[in-house]
């Protein structure tokens, strides 16, 4: 890492377990977020400390979408499908960032899908209560993947922002993996207004 990202940590270990789910064992790092009161976890397949090109999922929180499983986003589908893609590799890592709503927090979340349903797109809903369009950051997962050793990613995602952003904080990003599930009727226009108005690749948004 150069000198040029060098800072202090935004984050500190807080506790570790071993996790036995339905996709198969997780070592599981909880990290607090210092002066924010937040904890993001990493949730970790097989020995990552050293590793190159690590297949790793950046995940933002989405209580609606992965307890209550609604269909108007597919963020528990993506969820899923990284801890499944990174058992099959036999390692790999999810970090699960506690930034609900792409940053604005739940309740907010939920005032913007009330501007959705008089017509707002999922981007002018958040702008029209005074929120950018994406107010997420990533520098708690590239502090995270530093106090884990590992020394450079192979990414899943569809935004391509999120490799901007770990490529900002000094994390080397191998190559951007596509992580596509399939959309239907709930989800398609939410899905595409992210691809037309974020930047997105592919079906879907993340």
């Amino acid at each position: 890492m150069s000198e040029a990202h060098r800072h202090e940590p935004t984050i500190e270990r807080y506790a570790e377990a071993q996790l036995p789910t339905r996709f198969g064992p997780f070592r599981v790092v909880v990290y607090r977020e210092l002066g924010a009161g937040k904890e993001h976890l990493a949730i970790i397949a097989g020995e990552v400390e050293g590793a190159e090109d690590l297949l790793i999922r950046v995940h933002s929180e989405c209580l609606t979408g992965e307890v209550l499983h609604s269909l108007k986003c597919d963020c528990r589908d993506q969820l899923d499908m990284a801890l499944e893609r990174i058992q099959a590799a036999g390692r790999g890592a999810v970090l699960y960032l506690r930034q609900e709503g792409r940053g604005i927090g739940l309740g907010n979340k939920i005032r913007a899908y009330a501007k959705q349903d008089e017509g707002l797109d999922t981007v002018d809903a958040n702008l029209a209560l005074g929120f950018e369009e994406d107010q997420r950051g990533y520098h708690m997962a590239a502090d995270m993947l530093r106090d884990l050793g590992v020394d450079s990613v192979a990414l899943m995602t569809n935004n391509p922002r999120k490799v901007e952003g770990l490529e900002a904080d000094g994390i080397m990003v191998t190559r951007r993996e596509p992580h596509e599930v399939e959309a239907h009727e709930h989800n398609r226009e939410y899905l595409k207004t992210k691809q037309d108005r974020l930047g997105h690749i592919g079906n879907n948004g993340d």
